[in-house]
């Protein structure tokens, strides 16, 4: 880029590249930025002013524009704002005197201050006014060089194309003069260009007609600049020795004409180099000889991009203190030069590290600063960048959906700007996602599209990662022949650019191979070559890797000693690398080991080890789903806690294993929610900044506005699926914006700070704070091995184990089958075969099973019981009031419903807060507010009035069907029933158009001891913050508006309700996320502020729900029965009745909270 004028040259001061790393196991490829190739240079042009005018205004011109020079020569931030001044005030007086070529000249400089500040659009704007001024005068060099100046904002913009055009402008305009120096720097920027759009052969012809002329005139400066932009070119092309010739060329030529500017940058390129050959020591040591040059000739803008570099050889080397100190003393030197590209590159890069050490929180929080100043400064190729790694921070935490959002935002701005590396990588990344969801042929679509793309810009380092990870798809799948073939063809391309780090992933991951074909000694081979590899460049997370791969290798074998061995060579290096989450797959594998030997109480304290860093890394986040995603990722090593536990209980039964096995258990059930409940009664916007509060209102109003769009869309019948997919997309990127702008308020909420987090309860302060003489707690746990149930009582606790979870849910989902069955009655026999995707079974078979499993071990201690389910997996949806009583299969059938109340918790700990949290708010002074019977189609009859002209369903061309929904017209029968049983002055209703969404979102609600939603409920099981109730979609004009209660409407609601009732068709189902249960609606309005939530598990026919209700209301508001009292009766008049005795009517509704 062009920038100045007067015949001598400066490097672009920061140029980030993209390098890849190779994740060890997994290798997926992601961006990661280190500033190494500083690859083009740019040109600074001072031309001085004439000295002819005999009048005084031109001799302080003069002098005044020379101090302007001197000040932009320093190159911090403040002179380059002081030359501002000084350039302005020199304008002034040209235009003065009238000399409009000194005009164009200042212009210039103008443009380039603001340009080397960061602010390209007014940059833009000085080298626009001076190019008209050029032309005026005649100044055919002057215009060559303003057009190759605006080439080069459109350059850093990102916008390669408009780039393109300016610097083809200029160049003829240099040939026209015959400015062959001129010529020589427009056709490296050309080069530049499509070096950049990955188009590397273009980029070595321009490169090399640059070369050419600077070679003519001998002009040695050019020429050095342009052989390390060759040099450049075969490094990204992966070909390191050629590019370390080129850069051998350029060296000794800046050298010679004592240029240290181009030798730092040149020193640093090598250094670059070598990093990527692995070489990390003789990498410092060209980053340690282009430091002091950067210092020497005052360029700090160069000396944060090697203080950059040398922080990446610190971070690849694991120690991330260092290289930390290293990223901020490179960020504190972009901020003084208020270059807003580099301290973009190196946020992004502080970034990584604190992903690195699985600290996602605090490396979000960098993403998000890096984020805004790529936007800010126009650079499209490094917010791909860093989109894409803000998807691997949520790839990382197992939230793929999210990953995905942000890959793809990050691959529609690749494909924008044209960078092709940017675009293959995350392709390469997508492909990763689907692999890790199950989607292999998903993968393999995109690794093949990725494959290409890596082989046309020639970069085989990517190349080689891509046919690494198609390997790992074969590998999965099971064809392990057909892996090792791709990852034989990625071996050579490893070898051949000297990646040493990713040669010891892929013969990792050969290893991985052989270890699963129980071939363990060709396993052990591959995996000591990857630690060789990993030791000789210093990778400590790669031999951290190998060597617990090698422990397990070793403990196969039941060399339990020598696998030992290995596990505590590889923890210390964990440890020193700050990497919690890998110290913790460590732990939990010597935690196994020792299992395995018999060693039980050695094995649990490893366990807890991990377990206490799973609990550290995880208060750190403060963005609820992300700290629900990592959670859940964490699954595993608490229910191998937990069966170890009660293994030791087996052993030694009277030392309260079986306890600490319940907390266990406590411990990774609903922890957000539990979180949730107790941040609910405080108000932690307070002290929260203003405009974070603003930000968050204008993004619910913004979802709003999205959502309105969504149904006028959906319900036009008249839409692409691109359409659709705009809108989708703009819902996913608002909702997690949301989610970050909450995130923040948590964060710097003075009042969420001083919040004391809830722990799990233990045994004994369940039997004190949950429960009471009549009632039991039966809580679940299904295990990969075996499942367990622990009984707890007042006063007493048993457990027992049951078969394992893939046995318990296959039987659970064939009863639920049966269960929807409107026909189906429990004393009758029906078989049902293989279509119904469950197998072949009868229902006897069915109820048998379930009763041998869950209610035979138990029958004695349940007797007349209320029993509080807190149920695990399938077992959430089960009915346990629908189940037999003991001793009454077949024909003499009678459900538990008629000898116990039950109901359900998502753990014994969330009930103690609901209670905590419920006693110190006020009961609400009126009794019952209805919504039902909503308007929710445009053919419904009540529109006949406002559209005289509906349009019937059947001509409309495709209706969404996610929006569409037909009329409840039970609802309203059954709300009139129910208004019925409570005098009018203590009630509220809200039926037909007014039972809308401003309505229930408005603080009415609030007045109401009971609310009642009579309406359709929406299950979204990809997004559950999108799961929620439909209220009417249109108004009183006839007007389409949203009416859709999103989960995440809910959890801003305030609703201090003793009661809130679900009248709609599966309310009661939701997303189950390992660690917090179901996330629907319930724990929604249970943070609203009701301890109690009755809903429904399937679509309940609407007169036998209109029965059922009237029932349930009359039991509580007339005869003053409980809740859940009220809803066991209701069900058992129901089930006597023989128009409803099949459990499809009644067995579908249960009640979760409170049961008191």
């Amino acid at each position: 880029m062009i920038k100045k004028i007067n015949c001598r040259q400066k490097p672009r001061r920061f140029l980030a590249a993209f390098t890849n790393i190779s994740f060890i196991l997994v290798s997926i490829i992601v961006f990661a930025e280190s500033g190494v190739a500083a690859k083009d240079y740019v040109l600074k042009i001072t031309q001085q002013p004439q000295k002819n005018s005999p009048e005084v205004n031109r001799s302080t011109a003069e002098q005044i524009f020379q101090e302007g020079e001197e000040l932009l020569e320093r190159g911090t931030a403040i002179s380059l704002k002081q030359a501002i001044a000084k350039f302005e005030t020199a304008f002034k007086l040209w235009q003065k005197i009238g000399d409009a070529k000194q005009q164009a000249i200042t212009l210039n400089e103008l443009g380039f201050i603001y340009d080397a500040l960061g602010d390209k659009q007014q940059a833009l704007v000085f080298f626009n006014q001076s190019l008209p001024l050029r032309e005026q005068v005649g100044d055919i060099t002057g215009q060559a060089v303003t057009l190759n100046n605006i080439g080069g904002v459109y350059d850093a913009l990102g916008d390669k194309q408009q780039a393109l055009v300016y610097y083809n402008k200029s160049l003829p305009l240099s040939q026209q003069v015959g400015d062959k120096a001129g010529q020589a720097v427009t056709l490296n920027n050309i080069g530049g260009v499509y070096n950049a759009l990955g188009d590397k052969q273009q980029a070595l012809k321009y490169y090399n007609r640059s070369l050419l002329i600077s070679r003519q005139i001998v002009n040695k400066v050019q020429e050095a600049i342009t052989l390390n932009n060759v040099g450049g070119v075969y490094d990204a092309l992966g070909d390191k020795q050629q590019a370390l010739m080129y850069y051998s060329q350029s060296l000794p030529l800046s050298r010679q004409i004592g240029d240290k500017a181009g030798q730092a940058v040149t020193l640093n390129n090598i250094g670059g180099v070598y990093d990527a050959l692995g070489d990390k020591k003789q990498a410092l040591s060209y980053y340690n000889q282009s430091l002091p040059l950067r210092r020497q000739v005052g360029d700090k803008t160069g000396e944060a991009i090697t203080l950059n570099n040398i922080g990446g050889i610190y971070d690849a080397l694991g120690d991330k203190q260092q290289a930390l100190a290293f990223y901020d003393q490179s960020l504190i030197l972009s901020r003084q030069v208020g270059d807003k590209a580099g301290q973009a590159v190196t946020f992004n890069n502080i970034g990584r590290v604190y992903d690195s050490l699985a600290d996602k929180q605090q490396a979000l929080q960098y993403y998000n600063q890096s984020l805004p100043l790529r936007r800010q400064v126009g650079d499209k190729t490094g917010e791909a960048a860093t989109l894409n790694n803000i998807g691997s921070v949520y790839d990382g935490l197992g939230d793929k959906q999210q990953a995905l959002a942000f890959y793809n935002q990050s691959l529609t701005l690749s494909r924008q700007v044209g960078d092709k590396v940017g675009e293959a990588t995350t392709l390469n990344n997508i492909g990763g996602i689907y692999s890790a969801l199950g989607d292999k042929q998903q993968a393999l679509k995109y690794y093949n599209q990725c494959l290409p793309l890596r082989q046309q810009i020639g970069d085989k380092t990517g190349e080689a990662g891509t046919l690494n990870n198609i390997g790992r798809v074969y590998d999965s799948l099971g064809d392990k022949q057909q892996a090792l073939k791709y990852y034989n063809q990625s071996m050579p391309l490893r070898r051949q650019v000297g990646d040493k780090t990713g040669e010891a992933v892929t013969l990792n991951n050969i290893g991985r191979v052989y270890d699963s074909l129980g071939e363990k000694q060709e396993a052990l081979k591959y995996y000591n070559q990857s630690l060789s590899l990993s030791q000789q460049v210093s990778d400590k997370a790669g031999i951290a890797t190998s060597l617990n791969n090698i422990g397990g290798v070793y403990s196969a074998l039941e060399q339990k000693q020598q696998a030992l061995v290995y596990y505590n060579q590889s923890l210390p290096l964990r440890r020193q690398m700050r990497d919690q989450a890998g110290e913790a797959i460590t732990l939990y594998n010597i935690a196994y080991l020792e299992r395995d030997q018999g060693n039980l109480k050695k094995s649990l304290i490893q366990i807890e080890a991990a377990i206490k860093l799973i609990e550290n890394l995880r208060t750190k986040i403060t963005n609820e789903p992300l700290r629900t995603s990592y959670f859940a990722s964490q699954q595993t090593i608490y229910q191998f806690g937990n069966d170890l536990l009660m293994q030791l209980h087996k052993q030694y039964p009277n030392q309260g294993y079986d306890g600490l096995a319940l907390q266990t258990s406590e411990k990774y059930r609903s922890r957000s929610l539990l979180e949730l409940l107790t941040e609910a009664n405080a108000d932690i916007r307070q002290g929260v900044e203003p405009k974070l509060l603003e930000a968050e209102q204008k993004l619910q109003q913004r979802l709003d506005a999205t959502e309105k769009l969504r149904l006028e869309l959906y319900t036009s019948g008249q839409y692409t699926p691109a359409q659709a997919q705009v809108l989708e997309n703009e819902l996913a990127s608002l909702l997690k914006d949301y989610q970050d702008v909450q995130a923040q308020i948590r964060l710097t909420s003075p009042k969420y700070a001083a919040l004391t987090q809830p722990q799990p309860l233990s045994l004994k302060e369940i039997q004190q704070q949950v429960l009471d003489d009549d009632t039991l707690l039966l809580e679940y746990a299904l295990g990969e091995e075996r499942s367990y149930l622990w009984v707890v009582s007042k006063t007493d606790i048993s457990s027992y184990e049951l078969p394992k979870r893939a046995d318990i849910e296959k039987v659970v989902k064939q009863f639920n089958y049966l269960l929807k069955i409107r026909y189906y009655r429990l004393s009758a026999n029906i078989k049902i075969d293989a279509s119904s995707g469950l197998g072949t079974f009868s229902s006897y078979e069915v109820l048998e099973k379930l009763h041998q499993v869950l209610i035979k071990p138990i029958a004695e201690k349940i007797k007349n019981k209320r029993l509080v389910i807190v149920g695990d997996g399938a077992l959430q949806y089960l009915p346990f009031s629908a189940l037999p009583q003991p001793g009454t299969l077949g024909k003499n059938f009678k459900p538990l419903l008629e000898t116990n109340e039950i109901l359900y918790v998502p753990s014994a700990s969330t009930l103690a807060v609901i209670r905590r949290e419920h006693r110190e708010r006020k009961t609400p002074p009126k009794t019952l507010a209805v919504i039902a019977d909503a308007v929710f189609s445009n053919d419904d009859d009540r529109l006949t009035r406002i559209i005289h002209h509906p349009i019937p369903k059947q001509n409309i061309p495709q209706i969404n069907p996610n929006f569409s929904f037909e009329r409840l017209s039970f609802t309203r029968k059954e709300a009139e029933n129910i208004l019925a049983l409570v005098p009018k002055s203590q009630t509220l209703q809200a039926l037909d158009f007014a039972a809308n969404r401003a309505f229930v979102t408005s603080s009415q609600l609030s007045e109401y001891r009971i609310i009642h939603f009579a309406t359709h409920g929406i299950l979204d099981t990809e997004n559950p913050a999108l799961s929620g109730v439909v209220l009417s979609l249109f108004d009183q004009q006839g007007r389409l508006q949203n009416g859709f209660l999103r989960l995440q409407d809910i959890f801003n609601l305030k609703l201090p309700a003793e009661l809130i009732v679900l009248s709609a068709c599966e309310t009661g189902l939701s997303k189950e996320i390992k660690g917090e249960g179901l996330v629907g609606l319930a724990r929604g309005f249970m943070y609203a502020g009701s301890p109690r939530v009755l809903v429904s598990l399937w679509n309940v026919d609407d007169e036998a729900t209109s029965k059922l209700m009237r029932i349930f209301y009359t039991k509580i508001l007339k005869q003053g029965l409980t809740p859940s009292a009220a809803l066991r009766e209701a069900r058992l008049e129901l089930w006597r009745d023989g128009n409803y005795s099949a459990p499809y009517y009644w067995a579908g509704f249960t009640l979760q909270g409170e049961w008191k």
